[in-house]
């Protein structure tokens, strides 16, 4: 099973401002828009995994972006579901697991505390990061100290004119130390 991660982070490594508020993002927007890929990565995804602090911070978006994908968010407290998502508690990987055991071939992870867990747990096989052309200075980091040291391979690169520089990573053998 693949356990994909495709974010949009700031030049200083940033998910999000302190606040969880994503319209930093909106810095790039292009007319046309650019074809990152997300499109293309999105119709080959049959699961999106998400935190809840991104479950809130999309639920917040003009339209749900996510119609059509099987959607579970992890969190402490249960709600509604308002457009079929599923709302689960446990650790990240006993989730894979069983996400795994159903024959799902492709997860989409998305959120920071979400993705260090799986890159914790040696979880995630490949990585699309898309650096956005802005320095927060403070926010949601993607990275963090808990997480070991892993080797990465480039599988490919790309710049647009909108200063965007969107790179994808796939998992190698764990490096030397942990």
């Amino acid at each position: 099973m693949r356990v994909s991660v495709f974010l949009g982070l700031s030049l200083d490594g940033y998910l999000a401002r302190e606040d969880f508020s994503l319209d930093w993002l909106e810095q790039v927007q292009t007319d046309p828009p650019e074809d990152t890929g997300y499109a293309a990565f999105m119709a080959s995804v049959d699961v999106l995994v998400m935190g809840r602090h991104t479950y809130d911070a999309v639920r917040g978006f003009p339209e749900w972006p996510y119609t059509g994908k099987r959607v579970i968010v992890l969190s402490h407290h249960a709600s509604p579901s308002v457009h079929g998502e599923i709302f689960r508690q446990g650790d990240l990987p006993g989730v894979l697991d069983e996400l795994q055991e159903q024959g799902v071939d492709r997860v989409y992870l998305d959120g920071g505390v979400v993705v260090r867990q799986a890159l914790a747990a040696d979880r995630v096989t490949d990585l699309t990061l898309s650096w956005l052309p802005v320095v927060l200075g403070r926010g949601r980091p993607l990275f963090g100290p808990e997480l070991p040291e892993r080797l990465w391979a480039l599988q490919s690169s790309r710049a647009f004119p909108s200063g965007l520089l969107q790179a994808t990573y796939v998992r190698q053998q764990e490096a030397g130390r942990n």
